[in-house]
């Protein structure tokens, strides 16, 4: 399949799944909610706009310039994430709108009764001529007089100048009641409720997650046991750090405050798992140029991720080295008695760049620890065949915004943390960043201090 076709269905396809959402998303916020006509149209005009600024902020992050990307990105991405999460609470609305289902019914009435009542007279809705009546009237005058009245009609004699209607006997059953149609006023009620509630618990975790995800990255300590580590190593600090995604939200001072952060616990080696910009180093190397003042004892490595192979990978890797970060490609280094290995993302595949484990793995003495930097989890099967003791990666930014991470867990062996994968310890951080919503609500950015331990 030519990338041209990929690129038409794969859009085609996202039209497809962004129109239904928001066909849902109008059904429940405008059609459940509004009554008057007017208000509808408004409501689903503003729905289509915001159907159409999803695609157009996701292709305008591919063609515009850098500096004109923020236009788009801010409002596109914000209401991406408010999509996202206004989905997800109304689905799970959709339970209790079931179970209050019967009370939008309306409860059973029973008709008026048409029988005498206080000496009002009914009203005949019926079609016999008025002379007719008038004859019935005066014959009925005409028989009191003569003390042989008799009911005319169904109707029974007149006490003070009162008449009253029997118009069926006070035995007989009165029609069924009326049920099984929907109250509007309840239903309308219930829509509006419902919609309230998944518009303020959407605002809320978009707002808050927009605050983590501009915030500083948290600083995890996490101590890691490794049977093979000699003595002398224990306690031996890496500064572990992924997905800082500099780009069009994310700039220089990012990055300085990674930096910052990273020297600050005097760590003896610095490890960036991938994922370090979404542009190309014309656009973005001023923004990586703090890179170069990382301090720790043994050095400072790099691997690559997928975003690289989409930024211009081999410019990259150049401008990372002369930044004195050393990009590991398949290999490995000595670090006092620890292998220290990298291997290149699985996305380098698509251009001849992708992971080679035995040349990264083989041959090394098998009594030495062996750490591998690789960017994505999912590399931990292939870890594990060649004994790998430890895998730190990045990628999945810990599902980002919850629940989201129950999906990368379908792809991801470990989403987060401490795990193990085929008998290999996989450590993932949550990364620095976040790549398309500036919103990340349940995971936090972090940078992982591991701390080396004997068994």
């Amino acid at each position: 399949m030519s990338t041209a076709l990929f690129l038409i269905i794969a859009l085609l396809v996202v039209l497809l799944v962004v129109g239904g959402i928001h066909w849902y998303l109008w059904k429940r916020l405008v059609k459940d909610v509004v009554t008057t006509r007017r208000g509808r149209r408004v409501g689903a005009l503003v729905v289509v706009l915001l159907g159409v600024l999803i695609p157009v902020t996701l292709v305008g992050s591919r063609v515009l310039p850098l500096h004109a990307q923020p236009v788009l990105a801010w409002p596109g991405f914000l209401w991406l994430a408010l999509m996202f999460y206004l989905l997800v609470t109304l689905a799970l609305l959709e339970l209790p709108r079931l179970a209050l289902r019967g009370w939008t019914r309306r409860t059973p009435v029973q008709p008026v009764d048409n029988s005498v009542d206080n000496g009002v007279l009914p009203v005949d809705t019926g079609t016999r001529p008025v002379q007719g009546v008038v004859d019935e009237a005066a014959g009925a005058v005409e028989n009191r007089a003569a003390g042989t009245a008799d009911p005319v009609d169904g109707a029974v004699a007149v006490d003070g100048g009162s008449a009253v209607a029997a118009a069926r006997s006070s035995s007989e059953p009165p029609p069924a009641a009326v049920e099984g149609r929907f109250d509007p006023s309840r239903r309308l009620l219930l829509g509006r409720s419902l919609a309230a509630t998944a518009g303020a618990l959407s605002v809320a975790a978009v707002g808050i997650g927009t605050w983590q995800a501009k915030s500083a990255p948290v600083l995890k300590r996490v101590p890691i046991r490794l049977a093979k580590l000699p003595a002398s190593m224990a306690g031996f600090k890496i500064a572990l750090v992924s997905d800082i995604h500099l780009g069009p939200l994310l700039g220089r001072s990012h990055t300085e405050r990674i930096v910052r952060m990273i020297n600050s616990v005097d760590a003896d080696l610095v490890a960036i798992v991938g994922d370090l910009v979404d542009g190309s180093v014309a656009e973005l190397g001023p923004a990586a140029e703090p890179l170069q003042d990382l301090r720790a004892r043994h050095g400072s490595f790099f691997v690559t991720g997928n975003h690289e192979y989409f930024s211009g990978y081999q410019e990259w890797i150049d401008e990372v080295n002369s930044l004195g970060v050393r990009v590991l490609r398949n290999e490995r280094v000595d670090v006092q008695g620890l292998d220290l290995a990298g291997v290149n993302d699985v996305t380098g595949e698509d251009v001849g760049d992708g992971p080679d484990f035995v040349k990264a793995l083989d041959g090394r003495d098998a009594s030495r620890p062996v750490v591998l930097l690789a960017h994505q989890p999912v590399q931990a099967h292939d870890a594990a065949k060649h004994g790998v003791d430890l895998q730190l990666s990045g990628h999945t930014h810990g599902g980002q915004m919850v629940p989201f991470n129950l999906l990368v867990g379908l792809e991801a062996p470990v989403v987060a943390g401490l795990g193990t994968v085929d008998g290999t310890q996989v450590y993932v951080t949550r990364g620095a960043g976040f790549w398309g919503p500036p919103v990340r609500f349940g995971a936090p950015p972090d940078i992982s201090i591991i701390e080396l331990r004997g068994a």
